[in-house]
């Protein structure tokens, strides 16, 4: 979670759960779909005050995909209790999850210079347990962020699905990032090219998309005990896709986000038996197909951080 927007009407929310007899509510934070308060009796609510999911039932059967797994995953993960709409904003009730983040996030508090063990441990527990849960048709049928279909129409593989997202993704708002990035042209054509070419997936999981500390909650001892926040790039797809991504995001602005990136990367290439190569390709689809989701003027930390991860991969001809 990240701290909420100044013009989120917080209290308004909060006297909307009192008159539906739920006094106790409190604002715990904000993420980029919208504000989650706890309200007392075990359940949580989210504002969906960024973008809503295009069928809230169908997220709905993708958190009920992945709880029936909840025998095997050593963490807790939403469940979608009730769906309602107030003056045209969507509400959704989950029930509360236990543990406390792992940690915050690094724009907002810098990682140390060596990651912690306590850390490390964690995310190969998530990736570990999350790469069992089979992709289902419900997850095959989400939108990511920003587009404006399902990632898999049309396709039969994942890297196909991708490739094909890359170059909608660039179609948005290409000419502000190839102002920032040299050579994007070239950038783009071989990633998507080298997508294409990759093996098929020996299995296909839910992939999470967006494993940053605050969506890991963890106990005292540091194992994890909750996954949140599923939505912003779930899908159905390659283990590998999730593990290349949250090596990459897991410290975005810390002084030494650079450095982490890679220490992660070669941890779950080794691991997780994922190829750097693939690692790294997905790394640079990932920063093609979310440069613009949090402006469209290049403004803001995320976009920088997609343009200088690109900017320091290798330069193709």
């Amino acid at each position: 979670m990240v701290p909420l927007p100044p013009d989120h009407p917080s209290a308004a929310w909060v006297r909307y759960f009192a008159d539906r007899g739920q006094p106790g509510a409190q604002l715990l934070g904000a993420g980029v779909e919208g504000a989650v308060y706890r309200l007392g009796d075990g359940t949580v609510a989210k504002v969906w005050s960024g973008r809503r999911p295009a069928a809230p039932e169908l997220v709905r059967r993708v958190y009920d995909d992945i709880a029936r797994h909840a025998a095997s995953l050593p963490f807790a993960t939403p469940e979608i209790q009730a769906v309602e709409e107030h003056e045209g904003v969507l509400v959704t009730y989950e029930r509360e999850l236990a543990g406390t983040p792992l940690r915050a996030d690094s724009a907002f508090v810098a990682p140390p210079r060596e990651l912690p063990a306590r850390e490390t441990d964690a995310l190969l527990t998530v990736l570990r347990a999350l790469s069992a849960v089979p992709g289902t048709e419900a997850m095959h049928r989400l939108t990511v962020q920003g587009d404006d279909r399902p990632l898999w129409e049309g396709h039969a593989r994942f890297p196909d699905a991708l490739a094909a997202l890359v170059r909608r993704a660039v179609r948005r708002h290409g000419d502000l990032l190839a102002a920032r990035v040299p050579d994007l042209a070239a950038i783009v054509r071989a990633t998507t090219e080298s997508l294409v070419a990759l093996p098929d997936s020996p299995f296909v999981s839910v992939v999470h998309g967006d494993l940053v500390p605050p969506n890991i909650h963890v106990d005292d001892t540091g194992a994890p005990t909750a996954v949140l926040d599923f939505g912003f790039f779930t899908t159905a797809g390659d283990p590998a896709f999730e593990a290349a991504v949250t090596a990459a995001v897991w410290d975005m602005y810390g002084p030494y986000a650079e450095p982490h990136t890679t220490t992660l990367t070669r941890l779950f290439a080794a691991e997780l038996h994922h190829a750097p190569d693939t690692l790294a390709l997905y790394q640079r689809a990932y920063a093609l197909t979310t440069y613009d989701l949090f402006s469209s003027d290049g403004t803001d930390g995320h976009f920088r951080w997609c343009a200088a991860l690109l900017g320091r991969g290798p330069r193709w001809q």
